[in-house]
């Protein structure tokens, strides 16, 4: 439910309003500060995040961080609801989600733990107020944390997301709702006590007189303080040093194993050592020591007998300045806190070949493409085509003006477009201006000003699928190396294309034959107020089995049924249409003998498949309703007073079990202005809960929704149920208002 009003003990409504009103004038972001400090520092974390989940959004936006850097977040920016990560299962399934250490989370989350293959503890957990999911909460612990929450650790979590979710509800009702930015914000480390002028230069003093290095290290990794002994000991000045990331101002240091070490130093808060050559034969040994704020290094002269598994860098096996890329994918990339080093490559592509293979729709596909691609390799815009019916097609994008894609839509696939040949020839082609793309092509023109371009052929089992375009808003050399790693995933985004349109073929085709299962109006009844809402699980292609449906059988009479046959199938989809054939075949008797009739056509098609059914007949003259249960879940009635039960009625077993089962008939008053509320299960199941708990629920949304008519009512209802993105099964709704006589009259 998104802006739902909650009733406030005054004492926190209060304190909520205190904290919204100081932080509005800084950012509405700024809310979420407070409490994640609170909870780093009461919980003893090293590290937290706060991610957002915008109103009809499915993914979970970073928008607050502290204790780590944003290179090292980088992939997990932007997450699927749906994914396969910590936070995303913590929302979805609203619960607390604990993994105890990386071998843990190889385990449970094997491509979380290939992009960060560190020790770290993780605590997630949803941020929610009154139903409504807002986002979630990470904190992450060092290495060496015991293996279970603590107490105290796990109230503080409970407390932040409590808080979170309060200021977040209330932002949203006083208009004024807290959404991600463009980037996370960091909020940075604090510190217990600030020294003052005369004690800073005694310790840099203390510093400089050591005979060792001293450098620190912020949590980017950028070098912030050295001791001219340190920049000596790694063949540098201090002015060349300070501010640089070490890998990329000392060329021996850029084996990406460098980097690594810092990153798990950082990362798992424990000190970490290491030994490099700086040639032509000078070994030194790196102690890092991390904390919240960064880490310390001490540099001293090392044994020159190194053990022979250490990167060496040596004459016979060092790269040369040609053979690879110098500041990162490309060696003339500006210098500046967003370009990105050779490990932040490797971390996002080891990302990206994981998410692919997880990947289902072409949404997908081009989300984690672009999640991960543009911000390895700096890329300003990124476009996914295919080609259908002799033309282009734009499937997927990020970064380009609709502009841009109105003019490449639809291109005929003999148009002399780069775009067009690279899905002709199959090979690749990279500009690194717009001089270079005018040569090869005299008719192009320039678009949303961009200065470089690789465009990128996908195949799949030798044919091909479509083009990868992406493009920057500068000249970019692409180096050989770039040339061939784009190229090489070019070949894991094809493949996981490929699957994605077929998946989208057969997802549309699935949907389009079970609407046509479904009543596709439901039928005018004097007396009635109808409303129906089906809603398909978002994780299946194939069809599912709830259905529902109004019959009219006189002028002042009518029946209901609503039903769920077992499974996501086209099985259950043709058992589905002969259930509903069957109730509306013996519709107007008992509804007894209605599902006792249809549990014996279902026994004797031994279709193996389950299913239940609730069936209602409707006096509307008496103002009565008759019905019988399936093993259906039990209906609700909402009272012209607003009061709302759970209607208890005889459980009959599933039908197409026993051909000689009963089913009981309950008899109950429908006065005018009554709501009866039928519904499937996947309306009130969640993953570890209790059901008989989450009808009670259900019951307390249905008499605090809105008043008729039912059309409103129902999308109320659905908002204040809060379910997830997306659904773990069909979910099914229908509900029927009794309306007062034309005369007036009442009983």
């Amino acid at each position: 439910m998104r802006g739902a009003q909650r009733r406030q003990p005054a004492g926190e409504a209060d304190a909520v309003t205190e904290v919204f009103g100081s932080a509005a004038a800084g950012g509405s972001d700024m809310l979420l500060d407070a409490p994640l400090i609170q909870a780093v520092q009461e919980s003893g974390a090293s590290a937290g995040m706060v991610f957002l989940l915008p109103p009809g959004d499915s993914r979970l936006h970073l928008t607050v961080m502290t204790g780590i850097s944003q290179r090292i977040v980088a992939p997990w920016e932007r997450m699927r609801l749906a994914g396969s990560v910590p936070v995303s299962d913590a929302v979805r399934e609203r619960r607390l989600v604990w993994v105890a250490g990386h071998e843990e989370m190889a385990r449970r989350y094997p491509r979380a733990a290939l992009a960060l293959p560190y020790a770290f503890a993780l605590a997630t957990a949803p941020i929610s107020a009154d139903g409504t999911e807002w986002g979630g909460l990470a904190l992450l612990w060092p290495g060496s944390h015991p293996p279970e929450l603590s107490p105290r650790e796990h109230d503080s979590l409970r407390a932040c997301c409590h808080h979170l979710g309060l200021l977040l509800q209330h932002a949203a009702d006083t208009g004024h709702p807290v959404l991600p930015g463009p980037e996370p914000r960091i909020i940075p480390a604090l510190r217990t006590r600030a020294p003052g002028t005369a004690e800073a230069l005694a310790a840099f003093d203390f510093a400089e007189r050591l005979p060792q290095g001293c450098c620190a290290l912020d949590l980017d990794g950028r070098i912030t303080f050295l001791t001219a002994t340190a920049a000596e000991l790694v063949g540098a000045t201090v002015g060349e040093l300070r501010g640089a990331l070490p890998w990329e101002a000392l060329p021996w240091l850029r084996d990406p194993v460098f980097e690594d070490h810092y990153r798990a130093a950082v990362i798992s808060r424990q000190p970490v050592s290491f030994t490099a050559l700086r040639p032509p034969d000078r070994w030194l040994s790196f102690h890092l020591h991390p904390d919240d704020g960064g880490i310390s290094v001490l540099i001293t002269p090392a044994p020159t007998d190194q053990p022979a598994d250490l990167p060496t860098d040596g004459p016979a096996d060092r790269p040369t300045d040609a053979d690879r890329p110098a500041d990162g994918p490309g060696q003339s990339r500006p210098a500046g806190p967003a370009a990105p080093s050779r490990t932040d490559v490797l971390y996002h592509l080891l990302h990206l070949a994981a998410a692919l293979t997880e990947a289902v729709g072409v949404q997908d596909v081009t989300e984690r493409v672009a999640n991960q691609i543009m911000p390895a390799f700096g890329i300003q815009a990124l476009a996914l085509t295919t080609a259908a019916e002799g033309r282009l097609r734009i499937v997927g994008h990020r970064g380009f003006t609709t502009g841009v894609l109105d003019h490449f839509e639809g291109l005929t696939l003999t148009a002399d477009t780069p775009v067009v040949r690279v899905l002709s020839s199959g090979v690749p082609s990279f500009f690194d201006t717009f001089e270079d793309l005018r040569r090869a092509y005299p008719d192009a023109v320039l678009h949303d000003d961009m200065a470089a371009w690789a465009f990128l052929p996908l195949i799949a089992s030798g044919a091909p699928v479509g083009s990868l375009v992406l493009a920057y808003d500068r000249p970019f050399p692409w180096s050989p190396q770039e040339r061939a790693m784009l190229t090489s995933l070019a070949g894991l985004v094809a493949q996981a294309l490929d699957r994605a349109l077929l998946y989208d073929t057969k997802h549309r085709l699935a949907r389009s034959l079970q609407a046509g299962l479904l009543p596709t109006a439901l039928p005018r009844i004097p007396g009635l107020d109808v409303a129906a809402r089906y809603l398909p699980a978002g994780r299946v292609t194939d069809i599912g089995g709830d259905f529902y449906d109004l019959i009219r059988l006189g002028d002042r009479t009518a029946a209901a049924a609503i039903g769920d046959v077992q499974g996501h199938n086209v099985n259950a989809a043709a058992l589905m249409g002969q259930v509903r054939t069957a109730v509306h075949a013996t519709a107007g008797a008992s509804p007894g003998e209605v599902l006792a009739r249809t549990n014996r056509l279902l026994t004797d098609l031994d279709a193996g498949l389950l299913t239940s059914c609730l069936y209602v007949h409707l006096d509307l003259a008496e103002h009565r309703a008759r019905m019988a249960s399936a093993g259906h879940p039990p209906p609700l009635l909402r009272h012209p007073d607003g009061y709302t039960e759970i209607l208890t009625l005889p459980p009959g077993l599933l039908l197409g079990i026993d051909p000689d089962t009963d089913y009981p008939m309950t008899e109950i008053t429908l006065r005018p202005g009554s709501v009866l509320a039928l519904y499937t299960d996947g309306l009130v199941e969640t993953p570890g809960g209790d059901i008989e708990e989450e009808i009670a629920v259900l019951a307390g949304h249905l008499a605090r929704s809105g008043p008729p008519p039912m059309e409103t009512l129902a999308d109320d209802l659905l908002r204040r149920t809060g379910l997830p993105s997306p659904l773990h099964d069909d979910v099914a709704l229908l509900l029927i208002g009794a309306q007062a006589d034309d005369d007036g009259g009442n009983d």
